[in-house]
């Protein structure tokens, strides 16, 4: 029997005992995980979801966290002189042991859902581990983005964001220099998911241009 899950934006195809890599987990070495998002299983009756195999889950055991080979890539941009760099980044991953394909009943196993660990992952992580505080979070993330604003920086002043740029950092709690000159590669490669940036944050040199709005 095999199963096609769906993590971090990519679909994998597993079975019990195999070894997966997949993008970094909230979760630490030992610890049971279940991946909610089955869109497949097969064997001896296949059943595919729509989109999701209702009831259907997959368990595993988190072998370690470890990091993926390292990817160079070489920024440049035109006219701008001192802006070219070259910049290494290794993805961090989680190690996993696929312990259990399960059919039906996910929803009374009891083990936690696997949820990513990236900067605005981490919200929803302690959110699951507090639903009585799922309300107000939802309603924090609802703010107009002026409400965000009046106590942020101007982040048009970053080159390639607008209007409707700044309002989509805005409503992911990004509202500050101060929090982009912070991001680590995590960060970047998180949000780039998050918001399908595509190697804008990079292509653009947001954090620099951060960290230099900051010294004013």
């Amino acid at each position: 029997m095999f199963a096609v899950l769906k993590t971090g934006g990519k679909q994998y195809k597993v079975s019990s005992g195999d070894l997966l890599r997949v993008e970094k987990l909230a979760a630490d070495a030992g610890e049971k995980v279940q991946f909610n998002e089955i869109l497949m299983l097969g064997g001896d009756a296949p059943v595919v979801g729509a989109p999701l195999v209702e009831g259907a889950a997959v368990q595993a055991e988190v072998v370690d966290q470890v990091k993926g080979d390292k990817v160079i890539n070489f920024v440049k941009r035109r006219r701008k002189h001192g802006s070219q760099r070259t910049r290494g980044h290794r993805q961090q991953l989680t190690l996993l042991r696929v312990t259990e394909i399960l059919a039906k009943g996910a929803d009374k196993s009891g083990v936690k859902a696997a949820i990513g660990a990236g900067s605005v992952s981490a919200t929803a992580v302690a959110a699951a581990a507090k639903p009585a505080k799922k309300a107000a979070a939802a309603k924090a993330a609802a703010k107009p983005a002026a409400k965000a604003a009046a106590g942020g920086d101007d982040l048009k002043k970053l080159s390639g964001v607008g209007p409707a740029l700044e309002k989509k950092l805005h409503e992911n709690g990004v509202t500050t220099f101060a929090q982009i000159a912070a991001w680590t590669d995590a960060d970047v490669a998180d949000m780039d998911e998050k918001l399908s940036f595509k190697g804008r944050i990079e292509r653009e040199g947001w954090i620099a241009q951060a960290a230099e709005l900051i010294k004013g």
